[in-house]
């Protein structure tokens, strides 16, 4: 049986606890860029120092246009590394990460496309290769994330388009990478808060 669990019936709502959005940010059309941002993000551009313990190293990032992406772009170029670029379509962003990577000396070579087709993934691990003789460090950083009200929101393509982005681009992308990969090559894969402190959950439950 569901029961109703509106916020005036549940003063533990999770929704209405913790810290609250002041940033004043309107909302962003898919996939966005990084001038619509209020405020502005930090990717360390000018706070982050690298040591050279990535010394000709090769990372390829996917998602490096703007965000997390960018920042550790930033970093793994100061850090000594070549860096691979992958990014849908948002070839002004995509620019800028390039010229913060070759302000730190390093190559940077950026790839857009859609990593929701396997045929992309396998060509950018193929290309990073080609071009730079190695890969020793990937980074499953790119996703796809919709808000909703509720479930019923949520189209079948939708789904399908988070699952392929999310998921089945990582499984493309780090079975691939192995047959390139050296030991002490490493994979890396993020996460989102979402997983374990979602914003919004189902007005009703079952009990």
């Amino acid at each position: 049986m569901a029961r109703d669990l509106s916020s005036k019936q549940r003063s533990d709502d999770p929704r209405h606890q913790g810290p609250k959005d002041v940033s004043g940010q309107a909302p962003i059309s898919h996939p966005g860029t990084e001038k619509e941002m209020t405020p502005q993000s930090d990717h360390g551009e000018t706070s982050y120092r690298g040591y050279n313990r990535l010394q000709n190293k090769v990372a390829l990032i996917t998602g490096a246009d703007s965000g997390i992406g960018r920042a550790v772009a930033i970093a793994y170029a100061r850090e000594g590394a070549d860096v691979v670029i992958s990014y849908l379509s948002e070839h002004g962003d995509a620019h800028e990460t390039v010229e913060w990577v070759q302000r730190a000396g390093r190559r940077a070579l950026p790839i857009p496309g859609d990593i929701q087709e396997e045929r992309h993934c396998l060509s950018l691990i193929e290309r990073t290769y080609r071009e730079f003789g190695r890969l020793d460090i990937l980074v499953n950083n790119a996703a796809f994330q919709m808000e909703h009200e509720g479930l019923h929101e949520v189209t079948s393509e939708e789904f399908e388009r988070t699952f392929r982005t999310n998921v089945f681009a990582m499984f493309w992308l780090s079975k691939a990478a192995l047959s390139k990969m050296q030991s002490g090559s490493v994979i890396l894969n993020t996460s989102s808060i979402q997983a374990y402190n979602p914003d919004l959950l189902p007005e009703t439950c079952s009990t």
